[in-house]
């Protein structure tokens, strides 16, 4: 029996769930390996990280809390229809509970034949687990207050889709 190429994961390994969520710290790996296979000529990584700033106030921690059957459920639905439009392979894993600034929140990892609809499908895909997935941020800042942030609003339009011609 031959060992497998470079780059390609076992077909005896089970694949994991296309959306997860996971307590802090999350382990992407398992993800990125299933992603390395020879049909897909991109894969694009999006990695979300903790900040120690928002809207001007230095950030402390944070807590993710999400009701995880439904946050499962409707993430899963979400990578499914990212990967059908696209035509990708897609997975997503989310961290709940406390964070420090420079902790991984959100991976999200797609890969394809070819790089644009590989990076078109992550910006999407990321796009939709903040508005779609029921996640919630409490922040904890330096100045001894918190604050629940509203994730669809959180970088002030920042991830509005700039159409090209």
């Amino acid at each position: 029996m031959a060992a497998p190429r470079s780059g390609t994961a076992p077909t005896d390994l089970p694949m994991p769930d296309s959306f997860a969520i996971k307590p802090h710290p999350i382990d992407s790996a398992p993800l990125h390996s299933a992603l390395n296979t020879p049909e897909n000529g991109g894969i694009v990584i999006f990695e979300g990280r903790v900040r120690n700033h928002h809207e001007g106030r230095a950030v402390r921690r944070l807590a993710y809390q999400a009701y995880t059957e439904l946050a499962i459920a409707e993430g899963r639905r979400v990578v499914e229809e990212v990967s059908a439009e696209h035509g990708v392979q897609a997975f997503a894993i989310h961290a709940t509970g406390e964070l420090s600034p420079g902790d991984l929140a959100v991976w999200v990892g797609v890969a394809s034949a070819h790089r644009g609809e590989a990076f078109t499908a992550c910006r999407d895909l990321i796009d939709a687990i903040k508005s779609r997935v029921p996640i919630w941020k409490h922040e904890f800042y330096a100045d001894g207050t918190d604050e629940w942030v509203d994730p669809t609003t959180c970088c002030h339009g920042s991830h509005a889709r700039h159409e090209e011609s």
